[in-house]
């Protein structure tokens, strides 16, 4: 089963990732065109980052750049499965590896959700 677009979603990641820069803070903002997919992302380490791929499906693979807020710029490559969580929210799982520095790792950026007005009137 294919999932929906990713156009205008927003995701950060669920926790901070070992070895990489992202973390809950960071905001990926995505869009997509067909099977082209680009986003935007800054927040936490991370002072202004991009990444450029494609979609077959639910996966996709990708290249990113980004400069940290020491001012250090890093490159590596991505490929991801999107998924569905309990709670109908988007998630995707990614294995990604440094190509500037030496590292690899895993990390899980779930999908960003405005509140449901109704929870402000519940006790």
């Amino acid at each position: 089963m294919t999932l929906p677009s990713l156009d205008g979603r927003r995701f950060a990641a669920d926790v901070d990732v070992v070895g990489g820069e992202v973390g809950p803070a960071t905001v990926f903002t995505y869009h997509q065109d067909g099977a082209d997919l680009w986003a935007t992302y800054e927040g936490g380490d991370v002072a202004r980052g991009f990444l450029v791929g494609t979609r077959t499906g639910d996966h996709l693979a990708f290249r990113y750049v980004h400069r940290n807020v020491d001012g250090e710029t890093s490159s590596g490559r991505c490929d991801t499965e999107l998924d569905r969580d309990q709670l109908g929210r988007l998630v995707l799982h990614e294995a990604w590896s440094w190509e500037s520095r030496p590292g690899h790792g895993t990390s899980t950026l779930v999908e960003l959700t405005a509140p449901d007005p109704a929870d402000q009137h519940r006790p």
